[in-house]
């Protein structure tokens, strides 16, 4: 069996499915600028998943599992999947990198995955009007393909930052899918619906344009700037390389911010509403670092409790919670997703 999934004209997602391994090595994800590779491993079945350019033939791409002697990439340990699945997803800029102390804590009982929204990382980086102009709308139907060729029948989603909302439209029109939804210091109030001066300015008609092709700008500086990191040179380059390497990357920062400043209030408002709503069934919970220098905390508390949705604080993380403090964060996750925290 298989099918193709076209996310843009120059993108386009390949699944088969083959006889199940009798193995129980880690999952594999293969990130590359043009090509991300997905292998889940389970008792039932095998299923390789495919991202790539329709015209991308080149077999080289960034391991984010690879041994330390492979090069560029880091190692986690994993388990045969279980029939539940948890899905980390990271805010815009921060590739799923930043998930590297989280994926192991969670691997022990569950198949976890990370990977970059398109655009992002070592995702592809399809051309802006081209068939995909990184509007909310447009990622949500990604996440939905995505999710729908994994072919898992229940996951629990992690999502960060202002990428929420869009996570939050999908769970609406697919509750059934999903155990739980954690939300990493989300965009829940009014004020939140403003990008930052450091984010909107790659908005701007022509310094947007200029800034985003900057790596120290449109990388080290949007970490730097949301809390209280001081991150050590070799994990700064990995996040750092998609602007290096690749205009693309510029060019992919300046078309979502655009359409997160024109569309974010909007997606913001029906988010609250729909975690506000009497017919929102899925377990949510929000995990929010209290040092964010972003989004402020004011109003967060109570919507939560107004929402009826579990709030927990981490008074030493910023804005990447996952970043900041990965190994506290897996834990809770982990936790929450096990019916194992109580606050």
């Amino acid at each position: 069996m298989a099918a193709i999934l076209h996310f843009s004209s120059s993108l386009q997602l390949q699944s088969s499915y083959t006889p199940p391994f009798l193995t129980k090595s880690p999952p594999t994800l293969r990130h590359s600028f043009l090509k991300d590779r997905i292998l889940l491993q389970t008792t039932r079945r095998s299923i390789a998943f495919t991202c790539q350019s329709i015209n991308d033939d080149a077999d080289d791409g960034y391991l984010l599992d690879a041994p330390v002697s492979a090069g560029d990439g880091f190692s986690f340990s994993g388990v045969e999947a279980i029939n539940q699945a948890i899905e980390a997803m990271e805010k815009k800029s921060s590739p799923a990198y930043s998930y590297r102390k989280v994926l192991p804590l969670l691997s022990k009982d569950y198949h976890a995955i990370a990977f970059d929204w398109l655009g992002f990382g070592y995702s592809d980086k399809p051309q802006p009007k081209y068939g995909f102009d990184y509007t909310l709308d447009e990622f949500v139907s990604a996440l939905e393909s995505v999710i729908d060729e994994l072919g898992v029948n229940k996951v629990s989603l992690v999502v960060q930052g202002y990428f929420a909302p869009i996570v939050v439209k999908y769970a609406n029109n697919h509750q059934e899918k999903l155990n739980d939804l954690i939300l990493l210091n989300p965009p829940l109030t009014a004020k939140h619906a403003n990008l930052p001066s450091t984010l909107s300015i790659f908005s701007n008609f022509l310094l947007g344009e200029i800034f985003s092709q900057d790596p120290l700008r449109a990388s080290d500086k949007t970490l730097t700037s949301c809390g209280p990191y001081k991150m050590k040179e070799d994990d700064a380059m990995v996040y750092r390389r998609p602007y290096l390497t690749s205009g693309s990357s510029g060019f992919a920062l300046n078309a979502i911010s655009r359409a997160m400043k024109k569309e974010l209030k909007n997606y913001v408002e029906e988010m609250r509403k729909i975690l506000m709503d009497d017919d929102w069934k899925v377990k949510t919970s929000i995990c929010w670092g209290q040092r964010d220098r972003w989004l402020d905390f004011d109003g967060v508390e109570d919507f939560c409790k107004a929402a009826k949705h579990r709030l927990v604080e981490l008074p030493m993380a910023g804005h990447h919670v996952q970043e900041d403090c990965g190994e506290e964060l897996g834990n809770i996750i982990a936790g929450l997703v096990g019916r194992k925290v109580r606050i």
